[in-house]
Formats: C-alpha cells, structure tokens, sequence
C-alpha cells in the first residue's frame, strides 16, 4: 500500500513539473516561433510555438542597423566592467560590517539600510553626475550604482554565517585583514560571489533608462537603447513610407527580444558550472 501512494506521489510530481515546464516554455516558444514567422501570419493571430512561412527578414532588417556594433560593445564594457566593480566594492563593504568588533557598525548599517528605502531622485543624481563630469560617459552607467545595499546585506550575511576561528586561525598564520579577505574568505564565498555577480550582470545588461538620461552620443549608447530607437526608427519609417515599403513589425520587435535574452541564456548553463564548483569549494569540512 506505501509503494503504491509513494509511486502515486511520484507520478503527480512529474506530471505537475511537465505542466509547470510548459507554461514557462510556451511563451519562449512563442516569442522564437513569432520572431522567424511572416509578418501577416503574426497579425492574424495565427502562430503559436511553430514558425508559419518561416524566414528571417526581422533578423535581417535588425542586423543591418549600423549603431548595433557599438551598441553591444558598449554594453559588454559596461557588463564586465561593471559587473567587476560591483563585487569588489560590494565585497569590500561587506566584509567590515560583517566584522562584529567594528565600531560604529550598527550605524553604518542604519546608514546603508536607509538609502534601500529613500532616494535622492533623478535630478539630485544628474546634478552629481553632471558635477563628476560623467555626462556622455560610459563610467556614468557603472560608478552611481556600484553597490547595491541588498545584495551588500546578502554578502554580509553569508561572511558572518562563515566560522570566527577560520579569521582567528589565519591571523595567528600572519595573515593581515586583505590577506584573510582574499585568502581565506572569498574562497569560500564563491558560491555568493557567482549568485551576487548573476545579479549584477543581468542589471547591467537589462539597463536603459540611466543611458538615455546620461548619454547624448549614439556611439555610446548601450545595447538596450540602440534597439529600442530601432523600434522607433522602423515605425517612423513604416508611417513615413505607407504601403511602398513593408517592416515586419510585430516580428522585429520579438526579434530583438530573442537577441537582447540570448546571450545570458547561453551563458548561464556555463555560470551554472561554476555554481557547482563554487559550492563544493566554499564548503567548511569539518
């Protein structure tokens, strides 16, 4: 009788993870299928998750678009750079208030604490940009934001979850504080290190608002951006045009959805590698 409810309960399960694997596949499905499909077809309402008279005119028409080279170089920089910054500053933050003989540590968590809830507004930030002379500058995308006070707390956490006697046994070693933080901590914080660098790195490469307040050049603008005048530019044209010239619409703009998502969708299998690894290296054996 337990043999059959246990294989009765594993049955469920799986057919509960199918249903909730399909309803987060559909709409990828969708999207793909929409982006290679005709124009007219789309319209109707009449592609689902298979390509009807497939082509791959929006491709063509986005890939023709002269400031997209720029606009994914910018957005790689920023990524990377970016992304680097974020952790190291991130890290360095973290790692005092995680620290429980600092003096003044609850007030600086108050502090931090505070900006999660209040701030400055978008014009107090562009007059501190303007006064940092990072106006129609790359840096303008990366240093405002170079710690987050939540993914700062994450971190914070996770260093004090870490044992007292691996800091009091290194300092015994010799080991100075930038010793133990590179040595001994961030070892064995990979795990956090690769979740909270996740974090950053989608934010960085999902961003546009912040560039189209800061950045007047078009050579500068990031990926997000640069697509989205491309929308604007094929509708424009679209109208100036009337009937002489035909934009598949509603294929471009999936078009650009499935450029904008792939690239973190192809690297997060290899990110994922190195969850693993992460974890089986920061683990505390006993």
């Amino acid at each position: 009788m337990q043999n059959r409810y246990s294989k009765a309960g594993q049955a469920a399960l799986i057919v509960f993870l199918l249903l909730l694997s399909a309803t987060i596949l559909y709409p990828v499905l969708h999207v793909v299928a929409v982006s290679l499909s005709n124009n007219n077809n789309v319209v109707r309402g009449e592609v689902g998750i298979i390509p009807l008279q497939p082509n791959l005119e929006a491709y063509k028409y986005m890939l023709r678009y002269n400031l997209l080279g720029s606009g994914f170089r910018n957005s790689l920089f920023v990524l990377i750079v970016g992304t680097s910054i974020n952790l190291l500053m991130t890290m360095m933050t973290a790692y005092p208030l995680a620290r429980r003989s600092l003096i003044g540590r609850k007030f600086f968590m108050l502090m931090i604490t505070f900006t999660m809830m209040f701030s400055g507004g978008l014009i107090p930030n562009y007059l501190v940009i303007v006064k940092l002379v990072l106006v129609d500058n790359l840096w303008s995308l990366i240093l405002p934001g170079c710690i987050s006070a939540y993914n700062m707390i994450i971190m914070k956490n996770f260093f004090e979850a870490l044992p007292a006697e691996l800091n009091e046994a290194a300092r015994i070693d010799g080991l100075s504080e930038m010793g133990i933080l590179f040595k001994i901590i961030v070892p064995l914080s990979l795990p956090s290190l690769c979740t909270i660098g996740l974090f950053y790195g989608v934010a960085h490469w999902n961003a546009y608002f912040n560039a189209t307040i800061y950045l007047n050049s078009r050579n500068r603008w990031p990926l997000q951006v640069v697509l989205r005048n491309l929308l604007e530019n094929a509708v424009t044209s679209e109208i100036d045009a009337g009937d002489s010239v035909t934009i598949p619409m509603e294929p471009l703009k999936m078009a650009v959805v499935v450029f904008t998502t792939a690239p973190i969708v192809v690297l997060y299998p290899f990110i994922q590698k190195y969850f693993v690894k992460g974890a089986l290296v920061g683990s505390v054996k006993g």
